[in-house]
């Protein structure tokens, strides 16, 4: 990796830096649009005690669904327990912490830290145990509460469709989600697509994350499981 250009072709090289006990963030709704490879390569590398914020763990046996299998991750920030056996069984038990939040509130959290924003006030929760211990704000009429944004994540885990090695960055449909805004909340950002282009290649008009917020960038195969099948009889 020189200069501008972003692109990295081992995993080994993607997640340098990546330690034990790190903050990390990592993009994907359900099984749709996660950086599958990258997870894959954290749960063989060991590493433990990490905090992830993610809208889910993914399912049995994929996804961060891998790694609560090897018990390395100590701590879910989710919107979204659903789908997943064990998430709910290590919550339970005590094994897993778990801070539940809003999705929108979720959502606007990553936001409000890639943009600089520390905190901001949001009626969605008010009355309710997520309104615990939270400063409230009464305007024109209405509560609202504080949440605050998260600290910068160590590593945002992106995956997208296309990239050119400058590191914009193109998704496809819903498999974006969490994932352009996790782009800039992130000390290391590190995406892997589907598919690397030369800049230029790209139509400025639709590049969905400039490369800036793009640290580094990896090609991967993917095996997009589709998490619940549904057919006609």
């Amino acid at each position: 990796m020189a200069g501008f250009n972003k692109v990295v072709s081992t995993y080994d090289e993607a997640l340098k830096g990546l330690t034990s006990n790190m903050f990390l963030m990592v993009g994907g709704f359900g099984l749709c649009g996660i950086p599958e490879n990258l997870i894959h390569y954290i749960q063989k590398s060991g590493v433990t005690g990490l905090t992830c914020v993610s809208n889910n763990a993914g399912v049995d046996g994929f996804g961060l669904g891998l790694l609560l299998e090897q018990k390395q991750i100590k701590k879910m920030i989710s919107s979204y327990v659903g789908e997943n056996v064990l998430f709910e069984k290590q919550v339970l038990s005590g094994e897993l912490e778990l801070e539940l939040t809003p999705q929108g509130t979720l959502a606007e959290k990553i936001r409000a830290t890639g943009a600089g924003i520390p905190a901001f006030f949001t009626a969605t929760g008010y009355g309710t145990i997520v309104a615990e211990g939270k400063d409230v704000k009464v305007i024109d009429g209405r509560p609202y509460i504080l949440e605050s944004a998260f600290p910068k994540a160590d590593f945002a885990l992106i995956k997208a469709w296309k990239a050119d090695k400058f590191g914009n960055l193109i998704f496809r449909k819903t498999a974006a989600n969490f994932n352009p805004m996790m782009c800039s909340a992130g000390k290391i950002t590190v995406v892997e697509v589907e598919e690397i282009v030369e800049p230029g290649e790209l139509d400025p008009n639709f590049i969905h994350v400039p490369g800036i917020y793009v640290d580094r960038v990896i090609k991967g195969t993917f095996e997009k499981r589709i998490e619940q099948k549904t057919i006609k009889k």
